[in-house]
């Protein structure tokens, strides 16, 4: 199975969460003139917790990229914000009847993060530079908040249809 790789919109991840960047102009001037904040960018969502900033540093992967689980948090929204200007692939499903249904793949511009909705499944994180480094704001709290689900199939992540083809004997 094939997902070819889609630009990272508002209106496109608005079902999944929140898109985090600094697009159009700033809410308000700071620090005086030099500084625009974009203010509240994103809808923090958790249950039974606080909010956590954490760091996560993940290897760099290249495409084809196999997707053979997502995961979901069903107690809290997770944010994930690069800390360099390198993008990286952003995988949602919406829910089917508690496990992921048909999965979209998105890549990044440089400066844009993403918050997924409490309860969104969503692929692991894929920075697809070294170092991988991401500021990670997210639930922080007693008992479990993850469920993961294993594909039987495998998806095949690529970049374009003319890829389709030399990357179909990945999950054999």
């Amino acid at each position: 199975m094939i997902l070819i790789i889609e630009p990272l919109t508002h209106a496109a991840f608005a079902p999944f969460g929140d898109v985090l960047d600094v697009t159009g102009a700033p809410d308000k001037r700071i620090n005086q003139g030099m500084c625009g904040r974009y203010h509240d960018r994103a809808t923090l969502d958790f249950a039974e917790g606080k909010a956590g900033i954490s760091l996560f540093k993940a290897k760099a992967r290249s495409f084809p990229i196999l997707l053979d689980m997502m995961e979901r948090h069903p107690k809290g929204s997770q944010a994930f914000i690069p800390m360099s200007m390198d993008p990286f692939v952003v995988v949602v499903a919406p829910d089917d009847n508690g496990k992921p249904g048909q999965p979209r793949a998105f890549v990044t511009t440089a400066g844009q993060g993403v918050n997924y909705h409490r309860n969104t499944w969503h692929g692991v994180l894929t920075p697809l530079h070294a170092p991988g480094m991401f500021t990670v704001v997210d639930r922080i709290g007693e008992g479990p908040n993850l469920q993961e689900h294993w594909f039987d199939t495998a998806y095949t992540i690529t970049t374009t249809a003319e890829n389709v083809s030399a990357t179909t004997d990945m999950g054999k």
